[in-house]
């Protein structure tokens, strides 16, 4: 007689994983936006417009991580 497999161990094991990686990694893209936006309206207050304007652009790159991100999961989950 064969025992059938209830859990499929290495397959939950690899979800976990997977996870675990992306949300620390949206979670640290998500905080970079916002450390982004608040040393851009620091700088510019301050009149140093290149690092204001460098600023600018980590937290529109980390926001369109987080926004890139949040449609490939959606885009995953509807799909089979």
């Amino acid at each position: 007689m064969i025992i059938a497999t209830i859990v499929q161990w290495k397959d939950l094991w690899q979800t976990v994983v997977a996870s675990v990686v992306v949300g620390l990694g949206i979670t640290f893209a998500f905080s970079l936006g916002i450390w982004g936006s608040g040393q851009f309206i620091e700088l510019s207050r301050n009149d140093r417009q290149v690092a204001a304007t460098t600023a600018g652009l980590v937290a529109l790159l980390a926001f369109a991580a987080v926004a890139a991100a949040v449609i490939i999961g959606i885009l995953v989950m509807t799909q089979k």
